[in-house]
């Protein structure tokens, strides 16, 4: 393996059952810090999006700058991602009036024509395949709209669906399951499978978190947004710390 390609993989994390913790986890901080400040500091989903889609771009132009994989810099990236993902969905869903099938489907078609013009332009979606900036670019573009749709997919199966908050945890975690299963007893794609648990642990840690800071009347926990999410880095910071994590040669296979 040449020098360029370990430069380029030194910036991905080892896929490992950490990796998927700390995912799920930022997640749900996305979806707790992006409606902290939409709705708890009326800021609005506007404001917010553009606030966080601000922070998105900087810490993106950071991570593809960078010349080696750094932990912190790679997760707080995905937490911009999250939380942009939040108020975005949000924007489109309630105050564009698009609804939940409508966003969701819209952003569906989004993530399909991402990977699509990522795979047709450079011939690979596989997250090990990332090799250059512009890799890089598709790569976080497709996560942002992979965050977006999750929050959409969660309200939908939450509110429209009817499953509430814990029923819709327990449909993304029985689908997680099935992903899991097909990685160990199937010969189904590994890149496909990655970016299949990476979508769906999306609206799992969307619907968490509305479980968290919702509302008793609307079926959650009444949590203070605040508190919740400062838990939720905590505990991602503790992970970090505890269970150092290693450049990747193989994420997504």
């Amino acid at each position: 393996m040449n020098q360029t390609v370990e430069h380029a993989l030194s910036k991905v994390p080892e896929v490992t059952l950490m990796f998927w913790i700390i995912k799920i986890a930022a997640t749900t901080l996305g979806e707790t810090g992006g409606d902290a400040v939409s709705m708890s500091m009326n800021l609005g989903y506007l404001r917010g999006t553009l606030i966080f889609a601000a922070i998105f771009i900087v810490m993106v132009a950071a991570q593809i700058k960078a010349d080696r994989f750094s932990p912190w810099l790679y997760w707080t990236t995905i937490l911009a991602t999250t939380t942009v993902g939040t108020t975005l969905a949000d924007f489109a869903d309630r105050s564009l009036g698009i609804g939940y099938a409508g966003g969701a489907s819209l952003l569906f078609a989004l993530l399909m024509a991402s990977l699509a013009i990522w795979y047709r332009t450079l011939g690979s979606i596989a997250v090990d395949s990332i090799r250059s900036p512009r890799a890089e670019v598709f790569y976080w573009i497709t996560i942002m709209f992979s965050q977006t749709l999750g929050t959409a997919l969660g309200d939908w199966t939450a509110d429209t669906a009817g499953l509430g908050y814990a029923g819709g945890a327990l449909v993304f975690s029985m689908l997680l399951a099935l992903v899991v299963a097909a990685y160990f007893w199937t010969k189904i794609s590994r890149t496909l499978l990655f970016w299949a648990a990476f979508i769906l642990s999306r609206p799992l840690g969307a619907v968490v978190g509305d479980f968290l800071d919702k509302p008793a009347s609307a079926g959650g926990e009444a949590l203070s947004r605040y508190s919740a999410s400062a838990a939720i880095i905590v505990f991602i910071f503790a992970c970090l710390l505890v269970f150092p994590q290693r450049a990747a040669s193989n994420a997504g296979h």
